[in-house]
C-alpha cells in the first residue's frame, strides 16, 4: 500500500532537492524494461528505495531523506508503474520478479550490501528481498509497516476501516453491486482488468481514492483525484498483488521466516492513528527481530509525508551516517 497521497505535502526539515547523476531503463526480462535513478554521492552509503502501493512509483520527494553528500540513493519503478515499461501491465509482476529486479540492480552497480528503506508496501518487499538476501542488506529502515496478511487486507478491503470512515467506505463499496460487496477486492478486480479502458479507469479512481483518502491524520476525507492513467495503473497492480496474496507461500510468510533477517538491524516508524496499516502488524514484527527499534509517531497516520514520520526517517538516517 502506499501512493499519490502520500507524496504531496513536502515537509520542511527534508534535505532540499536533489536531481539524479544517473538514470537508466533496465531490461529485466518477461517483457519488462524498469526505470531506475541515482542521486546524492556514488562513493556514499548505498541506499535502495522501495515504492508503496504495489504500483505507486518512486518520486523526487523520496530522494531528500538523504544526506546527499553521504548517501548514495537509488531508486526504480517496479515493474508496470512509474516510468517503467509496460505501464499497468500485471504478466510477469510478482513479488519474486520485484525482488530478482532488486538483485540485478545491486548487480548491475557493484554494490556490495545496501540499506533498504521502505514503507507501506515497499516494507513489505523490503523484509521479503532481505530474508532472500540477507548477506546483501547492511540494515533496513521501515515505514507504516505491512506484512501482506489477510487480516491485514480484510481491515482495509472489508471494512474495519470503514468503521472509522463510513462516509468514504460508502463511496468506495456503492460502485459494486450489493451481492458482490462481501469481496470487494475480487469484485474490484473484474472491473479493472475488463478489458474495457474507460471503466478500468472509471474503477481505478474509485480504488486508489479510498486510499488516498485515508492516508493522513489530517484528511477530511476528501481526497484529490489521482490522474486517471495512474489511477488505473496503481489499482490494476495493488489489486493483482491482493487479490493473489502477495505470491507468498502462506499466510505469515513474513513473520515465519524473520529468523533469517533477526541479526541486521533495523528501525521502524510508525504513525499510531495509522489506518492503512495499524500499528498491530509493526509490533508483531518487532516480537521476531531483536534488532529493531520502534519509533511509533503519536500525531501521524500512513503518509510518509506527516511531519512526524518524516522528521523521525530523517532523525534515523542522519545518525546511520554520524
Amino acid at each position: 500500500m502506499d501512493k499519490f497521497s502520500g507524496q504531496k505535502r513536502a515537509a520542511q526539515f527534508l534535505f532540499p532537492s536533489i536531481d539524479p547523476f544517473d538514470s537508466m531503463m533496465l531490461d529485466v526480462g518477461g517483457g519488462h524494461e524498469i526505470y531506475v535513478e541515482r542521486c546524492g554521492n556514488p562513493k556514499g552509503k548505498p541506499v535502495i528505495v522501495l515504492h508503496g502501493g504495489p504500483g505507486g512509483g518512486c518520486s523526487p520527494v523520496m530522494r531528500r531523506y538523504f544526506d546527499p553528500k553521504k548517501y548514495h540513493v537509488v531508486l526504480f519503478d517496479q515493474r508496470g508503474c512509474g516510468r517503467s515499461k509496460p505501464q499497468a501491465s500485471v504478466k510477469n509482476n510478482t513479488t519474486w520478479d520485484l525482488v530478482g529486479d532488486i538483485e540485478l540492480i545491486r548487480e548491475k552497480l557493484g554494490i556490495s550490501d545496501w540499506m533498504v528503506f521502505g514503507g507501506s508496501w515497499g516494507a513489505t518487499l523490503s523484509l521479503i528481498y532481505a530474508q532472500k538476501f540477507p548477506k546483501h542488506v547492511a540494515n533496513l529502515l521501515l515505514r507504516g509497516v505491512f506484512l501482506m496478511t489477510k487480516p491485514e487486507l480484510e481491515w482495509f478491503y472489508g471494512g474495519g476501516a470503514g468503521q472509522f470512515w463510513p462516509d468514504v467506505w460508502k463511496k468506495f463499496k456503492e460502485p459494486i453491486p450489493t451481492d458482490e460487496q462481501a469481496d470487494l477486492i475480487k469484485a474490484y478486480n473484474r472491473r479493472l482488468f475488463s478489458g474495457n479502458l474507460r471503466e478500468e479507469m472509471e474503477f481505478g479512481q474509485y480504488w486508489s481514492s479510498w486510499e488516498n483518502a485515508l492516508a493522513s491524520i489530517a484528511s477530511d476525507g476528501i481526497s484529490t483525484r489521482a490522474p486517471a492513467d495512474y489511477a488505473r495503473t496503481f489499482a490494476r497492480i495493488e489489486n493483482h498483488y491482493f487479490i493473489n496474496n502477495g505470491f507468498l507461500e502462506n499466510k505469515d510468510a513474513i513473520l515465519d521466516n524473520m529468523e533469517k533477517i533477526e541479526h541486521i538491524p533495523g528501525n521502524i516508524v510508525q504513525g499510531r492513528f495509522d489506518m492503512i496499516c495499524p500499528p498491530t502488524s509493526a509490533f508483531n514484527l518487532v516480537e521476531k527481530w531483536p534488532n529493531a527499534e520502534i519509533k511509533i509517531i503519536p500525531q501521524a497516520g500512513h503518509a510518509m509525508s506527516e511531519p512526524g514520520i518524516s522528521s523521525e526517517l530523517v532523525k534515523i538516517t542522519n545518525e546511520l551516517v554520524s
